[in-house]
């Protein structure tokens, strides 16, 4: 397969394999309560060892993925992600069902973050004439696959019935399985064109890679800290089932997002990406204000929609700029701001969280609070301009 566009699609392939990885196992949590009698604090902790492990592959790929290479890691993190699915199937029958679940999580949590390294920089290598556009498509690839993941296993769950949800586990696995052969095919271009590319400690002393990884925290933590109580949101303000609230919370946002990508990609030439971020840090904080107005639920979940495309550009947009500006970041940058990433990922839905549980579980002054990350992320980009002018 001499073209790049094989490796395109294989990379989105990549990223809704990433969607099944972070989104399949919580639908199933009620499910694994009643089923094997795990508490709250147990389903807790899977969902902390996934981001914990994610974080240390992050961490570990700095140094690693170079020196073993692009497709076997890649080969590798499918791979995992067919035996973390089906573990999650068949392990908790073959040891503790406790055990078997966190072991399963494990193993296709170090797939995720093993993709979350990769899958940028190859396509960001890739021959292109628009790269911020590619990595918004690509990246837009992660939101159908959430979609998908929902909206798929619910319909299976009913036809099915959920006693059967071991086979839908398996059957996610397919596309994973089927990914992992595709790379091995596929090319992979160098992804630092010219020379090395930086080391750890290179960028470690670098004052731009520091602005680049608050702003990829604060990426993040303005996705998530929405995103991630979208369905409890939904729930609480529409008191509706879970299943409406899956659909009209976690399914409206993501829908939301990979429209906000598309968009940007289909008119990515006429726009400033650096004015773009910084224009949906200010949309963002609009999102939030709508969400806890007190005009409705109704308003309040289109506040969350907004929330989806405000934020949507943040993440894919700060990986591009952070390979213009810092061309020779090589894999260690792509690592790291993956890292600045995922604490944001669990910062921002913490904050919530927290600050909810202060105020009787009053999720609004949770997303009030959360406005101090889009606040930062404004307040990053004028530091890069102001990088700019002292430069």
């Amino acid at each position: 397969m001499g073209s790049y566009k094989y490796t395109v699609r294989a990379c989105y392939i990549g990223y809704i394999t990433q969607g099944i990885i972070v989104n399949f196992a919580p639908l199933l949590f009620l499910t694994f309560q009643s089923a094997f009698g795990l508490s709250m604090e147990q389903l807790t902790a899977l969902i902390t060892l996934n981001f914990l492990v994610q974080f240390t592959v992050d961490l570990l790929s700095a140094g690693v993925v170079d020196k073993i290479g692009y497709r076997p890691c890649m080969v590798a993190a499918h791979i995992c992600a067919v035996v973390g699915l089906v573990g999650l199937a068949f392990f908790p029958s073959i040891m503790p069902p406790f055990a078997g679940l966190l072991t399963a999580t494990v193993i296709y949590a170090v797939g995720g973050g093993l993709l979350e390294v990769m899958v940028s920089p190859i396509v960001e290598a890739c021959p292109s004439d628009d790269k911020s556009a590619a990595m918004s498509i690509l990246h837009s690839f992660y939101c159908w696959g959430v979609v998908a993941v929902v909206l798929i296993s619910t319909l299976l769950f009913r036809i099915l019935g959920i006693e059967n949800w071991r086979w839908v586990a398996c059957m996610w696995a397919v596309i994973p399985a089927c990914n992992a052969v595709l790379f091995t095919k596929v090319p992979i271009a160098p992804i630092v064109s010219e020379g090395r590319g930086m080391t750890v400690r290179e960028l470690l002393k670098t004052k731009l890679f520091w602005i680049l990884f608050m702003l990829m925290v604060c990426s993040g933590a303005a996705e998530l800290a929405v995103g991630q109580w979208a369905s409890a949101f939904a729930e609480s303000g529409l008191k509706v089932s879970k299943t409406v609230g899956d659909l009209a919370g976690p399914c409206l946002f993501a829908v939301c997002m990979g429209v906000g990508r598309v968009f940007y990609a289909k008119f990515s030439e006429r726009i400033d990406l650096e004015k773009y971020i910084t224009g949906c840090g200010v949309l963002c904080i609009l999102s939030y204000i709508i969400a806890i107005v007190p005009l409705g639920p109704v308003v309040n979940l289109i506040g969350c929609g907004i929330c989806g495309v405000a934020v949507a550009m943040v993440w894919p947009g700060m990986l591009s700029v952070a390979a213009a500006r810092c061309p020779t970041g090589g894999t260690a940058m792509f690592a790291l701001l993956a890292l600045g990433g995922d604490i944001g990922c669990t910062s921002g839905p913490t904050v919530v969280g927290l600050v909810s549980g202060l105020f009787d579980d009053d999720l609004k002054i949770g997303f009030l609070a959360a406005i101090v990350f889009p606040l930062l992320l404004i307040a990053g980009m004028r530091m890069l301009k102001k990088q700019d002018k002292t430069a």
